[in-house]
Order: structure tokens, then C-alpha cells, then sequence
């Protein structure tokens, strides 16, 4: 049997939190160190928001190193050849470094305290164990004759004082309990108890203020929703919010200029079979387009830094692109959506935001910097939630609001699988089985008429009276919705500025699917029940003009490759669908 030799290349540090390891066993690290001096330039109670699974954890786990005083002989083999190796600043390794990661408290909102005294306490001890040069001699003995988090953060930090050393706090996953409100009423009731008035979670955070006019100088907390923000820092009015900064704008995801550079490294230690350019044209729809910052709209977009990992791991060991473009641990994070969508339709029927944002490709609001949890159903606030959990991007400003859209595949598979289960609300399920093998039908044998045939089955089947007045905007999100379940096909919605014209071009997802034969443009029309049959024929007519000059596009003609393009034409009347043909 030959001996397996290791690659000499840098390891993928996909799911990676831990900075000292990752620069211990030589990963690829993406230098994002030039930030640190900007980051103490800033207020030093800094509050920073961003979607999941795009670096913060590996962001804070970086910049405890960094100011950890017990890693101060170690900074040369952490940091020497980074940017902020070359340019250390005074503040390097002069801390202890408190850290508290909320998502590891175990417990519902009622039973909180004692989720978050035992994590304290935990955590507490630690620091007192691991300090103990630094702190007075009877530190941990007196710390375990106090009561709980906030009796014990009091107690540590004028210690600390005492032996003249500073706190660097950092809390990740601040927000972990947001999930728990966003889900059902009750929670938000028991919230609102925890967070106002004398609350235990609110008198946490109060002790945590009161920390700041002691030992605890400088304060970097995370999370992914500014909704607790806003309730826990009126008791914390000191933190300053950097989330929409456009000089931070950078500082977590990844920069198409870093994944140029990594996917350039990664040819030149392994085998590939496209070109960088090839490679990142695969990745841009799926993984691109993040705008933090509405003064770098249309200059620098961010990639979400876990999924390029995962895609490059992928690649790097089958020299092809991964089958399944979204990882699976997106695909649960985004469950949480669920209940955002629950939230959405309660509030708003007719004015649905998702709806609106799947029929128009965008919506427009005011991003807010927080807000409380109770006013969640306020349009501006939800469309913020949409925002922070990375499910809309900054696209420019419309009528002087923000315009917001959907920023790429990734997201909009999961969005428009959600809006199915909201159509779907009489527990009638879709059959997967039939549907998968009706996608692969329209994939390899251009069966477009049992495909399109079932989409206006169940458009009819799963119609409420209150969808059947959106008319159009249904029709077509909800085509959107299906389509977009097709593995097959990346579905792409084109929108004229003449009304009732919308066509999708299924795009063929080759780099994945080499072997797959068919594609397909389809105009979708749309005419009201009580419109005469002529308005049918004259759409229908419309229709074919715009499929020929649609095909006749660059866009289309470069995606299709290798596969045969059809032409097709939809028109509905009301929730019955005449004419579907191939032209």
C-alpha cells in the first residue's frame, strides 16, 4: 500500500474559531489585523452586529490574543507576519481578558438567571484561577462566597482594581435569547420582565457599567440582532453601535480581493480545473454581494467568509464545485427564519414585506441601529431584522430610503422555500419525491409540461383568498418559490419596467451538473379573472417577443453552454393557467 503523503499546502480552517490554532497548524488565516488600531481608536465600548457564520467569533478569539497579557511571549509566532505584527500597538498583550460567550447558556428566558450564573461562575473562576499573579492573594476563595453573576462581576472587578490591572471584556452572542422573543408571545412578556425594571438581565449589564468606571476599560461585544441592544443598554447607554461604519465595513467576511488571493495560493499547491476568474464566476451569485455600510454601496461587496471556506475545502478535494452550494449548517441557522416569516404575515397581510420582496426584488426602508423587542412588527424594524440576519443587502437608495435586496443565492433559496411553507399553511405538503423527479425531468428530458403543469396545480390547490387578491405578485412568487427548489437551476428574475412583464431564465447549474441537457426561458404573463380572452392573446403575444429578445441576450447566451434552450410562455388568468407553450 503507498504511504499517504500530507499536501504541502495550508490547511482550510473551515469551522475555525480558534486563532491560536489556526496559526499553529499553518491555516490559511485571511489578515484581517489592520483593523485593530481602528478598533481602539473607536469609543471603548464597542458594539458590532453582523449575520452568522460570517467570522466574529474568530474575529474576538483574534483580539483576546492580541490583548491577553499571558500571551505576550507568544506574539511573535501569533502575529509576527501579520499586518499588526509589523505594526504592534502600545495596547498589546496589557490585559486580562474576560470572555463570556452567551450562546453557551443552557435555558429559556424563565430560567435564565440560573443559565447565566452558572456560566458566570464558570467562567469567573477561570479567570481568577489563571490570573492569579495578578490579582490579590484571597481572590478566588472570597469570589465563591458571593452570589451569583452579578454579585460576582461586582466582586471581580474592583479586585481587579485593587491590584491595578484592566479588564478587556468581550461577550459574544449577546443577543442568544432574541431567538427565544422572536418565537412566541410569552417569551416576550418574560423578555420584557428580564430586561426592564429590575430584571437580572438588565442588572447584569447595569454591573457591567458600573465596571467601566473601574477596571473594565475597553468593552468588544457581538451578536446577530439589535433587538436586545436596544432594551439592555439604556442600563448600558455607554456602548457605541459600529455596525453600519463604513470603515468597518471589511473588517469580517471576506473581500473579493482576499478570495482572489487564497483561490490564487490554492492553484499553485493543488490541482485545478478552472481558472481563478472561472471560479470565482461559480461563487459570486452564491456567496457575494453583503453591503454593510450604505457609504460602500457600489464600491467594495463583502462574500460570506464560512461559505467561501466551505466551497474552497470542497473544490480543493474534487477538483470540481461542491453539489450542494449551500452547507448544511446555513440551511439550519436560516430555520430561524421561519419565525421571522410567522412574524411578517401576522402583522402585515396585504403588505407583506417577503411578498413585496420576492414580487419586486427589493424593498425600501430605514435601517435601524436597535430597537425594542416589542416593537419587532414596526415595517422599518422587521425589514432591520431581515438586514442584520444577512437575509437583504444594501442596494443604493430608492425615493430617499434605503433599497434593499435579496443579496444571493444562498439566501434566496432559503427565502423562497419559507415563503412556500407560509403558502402552505393547510399542512398540505408538497411531495418531494414528485417534485424532484419533475426536476430532473425538466433538467435531462425537457419535460417543461409536467413541470409547469404541476407549479399551476399547486398554485391552484394552496391559494387563499387572500393570495388570490395579490393576483400577479403571487403568481409570480410563488413560480419564483418552486423554481427555485429546482437543484438544477439557479433561477434568474428579470424585471422590465412595463407592468405585468416578468420572464425567469432558468439558469443551468453546469460546474455541478455537467451532463444536464436542458434550459429555459419563461414569460410569465398575468391576466385578471374578469379581463376578456383577448387580453389572454395579447399578453401571449407579448410574451413571445420578449422570450425571442430575452434569449438573445449575453447573459443567456453565455449560461446556457452546452445545453438546448427553450422558450417558454405562461400566461395565467386569475389562478387558471390557459397557455403554457413552447415558442
Amino acid at each position: 500500500m503507498e504511504e499517504y503523503i500530507a499536501p504541502r499546502r495550508k490547511r482550510i480552517p473551515y469551522g475555525m474559531m480558534n486563532f491560536a490554532v489556526i496559526r499553529r497548524d499553518d491555516c490559511y488565516y485571511v489578515d484581517k489585523t489592520r483593523f485593530i488600531p481602528m478598533i481602539e481608536e473607536a469609543d471603548k465600548f464597542f458594539f458590532f452586529i453582523r449575520p452568522r457564520r460570517f467570522g466574529k467569533s474568530l474575529t474576538i478569539n483574534m483580539l483576546q490574543h492580541y490583548y491577553d497579557i499571558l500571551a505576550k511571549d507568544k506574539f511573535e509566532a501569533l502575529f509576527g507576519d501579520l499586518y499588526i505584527g509589523k505594526y504592534p500597538t502600545p495596547d498589546r498583550n496589557s490585559y486580562l481578558v474576560l470572555y463570556l460567550n452567551f450562546s453557551g447558556i443552557v435555558g429559556e428566558l424563565h430560567n435564565y438567571r440560573k443559565g447565566l450564573d452558572a456560566h458566570c461562575g464558570t467562567t469567573f473562576e477561570n479567570f481568577c484561577k489563571i490570573y492569579a499573579d495578578y490579582l490579590p492573594q484571597d481572590t478566588l476563595e472570597e469570589l465563591r462566597t458571593k452570589e451569583g453573576a452579578v454579585e460576582q462581576l461586582d466582586f471581580l472587578y474592583q479586585a481587579c482594581a485593587r491590584a491595578g490591572q484592566r479588564i478587556y471584556l468581550f461577550i459574544d452572542e449577546y443577543d442568544h435569547f432574541t431567538n427565544a422573543i422572536l418565537s412566541d408571545i410569552e417569551s416576550l412578556h418574560r423578555y420584557t420582565d428580564e430586561t426592564h425594571g429590575e430584571g437580572y438581565l438588565r442588572a447584569f449589564f447595569n454591573k457591567i457599567k458600573a465596571g467601566t468606571y473601574s477596571s473594565i476599560e475597553r468593552c468588544f461585544i457581538t451578536g446577530v440582532s439589535p433587538v436586545t441592544m436596544d432594551d439592555l443598554t439604556s442600563g448600558f447607554n455607554i456602548g457605541t453601535n459600529y455596525s453600519l461604519t463604513p470603515e468597518f465595513n471589511e473588517m469580517i467576511g471576506f473581500t473579493e480581493e482576499e478570495v482572489r488571493q487564497m483561490l490564487t495560493y490554492y492553484s499553485t499547491t493543488s490541482p485545478f480545473n478552472h481558472s481563478v476568474d472561472e471560479l470565482i464566476e461559480i461563487m459570486k451569485p452564491w456567496y457575494d454581494n453583503y453591503c454593510f455600510a450604505e457609504e460602500c454601496y457600489g464600491e467594495i461587496t463583502m462574500y460570506n467568509s464560512n461559505m467561501v471556506l466551505y466551497f474552497v475545502k470542497n473544490y480543493i478535494q474534487r477538483g470540481k464545485a461542491p453539489r450542494e452550494m449551500v452547507e448544511d449548517n446555513i440551511r439550519i441557522d436560516n430555520e430561524k427564519l421561519r419565525m421571522l416569516i410567522r412574524k411578517d404575515k401576522e402583522f402585515a397581510h396585504d403588505a407583506s414585506i417577503i411578498q413585496t420582496l420576492v414580487s419586486e426584488g427589493y424593498v425600501t426602508g430605514e435601517l435601524k441601529k436597535g430597537f425594542p423587542a416589542v416593537n419587532i412588527t414596526n415595517p422599518d424594524n422587521f425589514v432591520s431584522l431581515l438586514y442584520y440576519f444577512g437575509m437583504l443587502t444594501i442596494s443604493g437608495t430608492y425615493k430617499g430610503k434605503t433599497k434593499l435586496t435579496i443579496p444571493n443565492q444562498v439566501v434566496r433559496e432559503q427565502i423562497y422555500t419559507y415563503l412556500l411553507s407560509t403558502y402552505n399553511e393547510a399542512e398540505l405538503n408538497f411531495s418531494s419525491y414528485e417534485k424532484n423527479e419533475l426536476a430532473s425531468g425538466l433538467a435531462y428530458d425537457g419535460d417543461w409540461k409536467a413541470y409547469f403543469g404541476y407549479i399551476a396545480d399547486c398554485l391552484k390547490r394552496y391559494t387563499s383568498q387572500r393570495d388570490k387578491q395579490k393576483g400577479e405578485f403571487f403568481v409570480h412568487g410563488f413560480t419564483l418559490a418552486m423554481t427555485a427548489q429546482n437543484r438544477f437551476y439557479r433561477p434568474i428574475s428579470e424585471q422590465d419596467t412595463q407592468a405585468g412583464y416578468v420572464d425567469i431564465f432558468l439558469c443551468p447549474l453546469l460546474d455541478i451538473y455537467s451532463d444536464m441537457k436542458h434550459s429555459y426561458i419563461v414569460e410569465l404573463k398575468y391576466a385578471k379573472y374578469k379581463d376578456p380572452e383577448s387580453r389572454v392573446e395579447e399578453l401571449r403575444q407579448e410574451a413571445i417577443a420578449q422570450a425571442n429578445r430575452y434569449a438573445d441576450t449575453d447573459t443567456v447566451k453565455r449560461a446556457v453552454g452546452t445545453t438546448q434552450l427553450h422558450k417558454i410562455v405562461v400566461v395565467y388568468k386569475g389562478m387558471d393557467m390557459p397557455v403554457c407553450e413552447e415558442i
